[in-house]
């Protein structure tokens, strides 16, 4: 987003108007240009609801569907072309006009010398330089974000859902209600709204800063539902002061704050078993990311939602989320980077590509090499010698190399602190336990998975340790004899039956 120019939510206001007013495209185009602050060409595209990956992608369709040369295009290019910096060649130049249904001259990109009397512009509203009015909210005592922000009778919704979530955190543990997971999605959704729609303070701001590093604290040894309902709690506060619009920089950072809340609401939503929700939030903490424009942010968001299908969904997905991931990051050396390409080697060796699986662990090491002395482990998010080992892990055990195997696991085992609160001991046994299947020792490989199972409490027996442990079955040949160890190991498997999925995980994963 180019200097002086409105976040892509004022032109997506600007879109439901034009659908409610039924605006014919080029009324549209020319209100978000003469309101938002950008070029003609920048707002044909925002006009369409397109960000610069889907624009290339649409550009690169048409140009198939109607057999011409593929386009010299790409977002860098795109985006030259719409802040002025540079003009796109002749045919390119026809394609984008074909693309937006629209002449050089409606894009911008060439100038009008005709001497009729018709004008080229139809105007349809007063080229306004502020994002249309919003209703005014009505006099209030300045007692809480959602008194300021919200009508009284959202404000008494608001104050219920607060008292359910205190009342989750003050009762004894157990599992999610069917009432509070459903606060929890219309919290999701009241989010969604409001980021597509000034009054905070830095002061403030930096407050919400200082509760985001907390919460990132906390997360590492709170389990997921009483995590759960303090992101909750943060999150109503933070929809309520993004209800209206802010200045820039604030939108931003009110952005990065709702980006990071939702990223480990959703994780906790994993990790208790709503995979729906979870993808759901995913795609929350993506709208928030994207607004602020921060790549490595962005690349954060992507590299954090490889987990749910590596878990849960299509590994083809885990692979595409973390290439994804490395080209917001552009390859430079951070958490999310290195993340990012650690999800990808373990993704490609469950799928047998031996090849991009090593490239991608070597990419992942050379990238941790870089930040290791950055990161202390005490945040969410931190990408530490831990979690690398712990990808590596997961890697290796489906890789050739058994000797190197062996080590991986045990430097993994050994990096896990004592009594660790989390599962990575657990889940790095399992991975052990398929090397040694692989390997042909099966009936250790069998009694080392059903044992690990077994050791767990019935409540943290989770979705994510069971995928694990099916890894080890799989590896065993079906032509095995089902002598003790392999009944065993049956027997634990079918423990998953148990109502587990929503019940209090207290342990955190990868």
């Amino acid at each position: 987003m180019a200097r002086g120019e409105h976040t892509p939510s004022c032109a997506r206001r600007w879109r439901e108007r034009a659908g409610h007013e039924s605006w014919s495209t080029w009324q549209l185009v020319q209100a978000i240009h003469g309101c938002c602050g950008v070029s003609l060409l920048k707002a044909h595209r925002l006009a369409r609801g397109w960000t610069a990956r889907v624009a290339i992608d649409e550009l690169a369709g048409l140009c198939e569907r109607e057999n011409l040369d593929p386009p010299q295009a790409n977002i860098d290019l795109l985006n030259a072309w719409e802040n002025g910096r540079a003009r796109p060649r002749p045919d390119t130049l026809d394609r984008l006009a074909r693309l937006y249904k629209a002449n050089p001259v409606r894009l911008g990109l060439a100038a009008d010398y005709s001497d009729d009397d018709e004008p080229n512009e139809v105007v349809v509203v007063p080229a306004m330089r502020t994002p249309p009015a919003q209703p005014r909210p009505p006099d209030v005592p300045v007692l809480l974000p959602s008194a300021l922000h919200a009508p009284a009778g959202e404000a008494d919704q608001s104050l219920s859902r607060r008292a359910l979530f205190h009342n989750a955190l003050a009762g004894p543990p157990g599992t999610a209600s069917g009432r509070l997971l459903a606060e929890v999605e219309e919290l999701r959704r009241a989010m969604d709204r409001t980021l597509a729609s000034g009054t905070v303070t830095e002061d403030q701001m930096d407050r919400l800063d200082e509760m985001v590093l907390q919460c990132r604290r906390d997360y590492l040894t709170t389990p997921p539902l009483p995590m759960l309902c303090q992101l909750m709690l943060e999150f109503s506060d933070v929809q309520n002061l993004a209800a209206q619009r802010q200045p820039g920089p604030i939108q931003c950072r009110l952005a990065r704050v709702a980006a990071a809340l939702a990223l480990l609401s959703a994780d906790a939503l994993m990790k208790l078993g709503d995979i729906r929700q979870a993808r759901a939030w995913y795609g929350t903490a993506k709208t928030a990311a994207d607004e602020t424009g921060d790549p490595q942010l962005r690349a954060l968001v992507r590299a954090q939602e490889a987990m749910l299908p590596y878990y849960y969904g299509d590994l083809a997905e885990t692979v595409h989320l973390a290439r994804e991931a490395q080209a917001l990051g552009r390859a430079t050396p951070s958490s999310p980077t290195a993340l990012a390409a650690a999800a990808e080697a373990r993704a490609l060796a469950r799928l047998g590509d031996q090849t991009g699986a090593t490239a991608a662990l070597a990419q992942a090491q050379r990238l941790f090499a870089k930040i290791k002395t950055r990161n202390t482990g005490t945040l969410a998010f931190d990408f530490t010698e831990q979690r690398l080992y712990l990808y590596m892990s997961g890697a290796y055990a489906h890789l050739p190399r058994l000797k190197h195997t062996e080590g991986v696991h045990e430097s993994a085992l050994a990096l896990c602190p004592v009594n660790s609160p989390g599962i990575d001991p657990t889940l790095i046994r399992l991975d052990q336990a398929t090397g040694l299947a692989r390997g042909k020792r099966e009936k250790e490989a069998c009694e080392l998975a059903a044992q690990t199972l077994l050791d767990l409490p019935a409540d943290q027996r989770t979705s994510i340790v069971f995928v694990r442990a099916r890894d080890v079955r799989a590896a065993v040949p079906i032509d095995r004899p089902r002598d003790k160890a392999l009944k065993t190991l049956d027997e634990a498997l079918a423990l998953e039956a148990s109502p587990a999925p929503t019940v209090m995980d207290r342990q955190h994963h990868a």
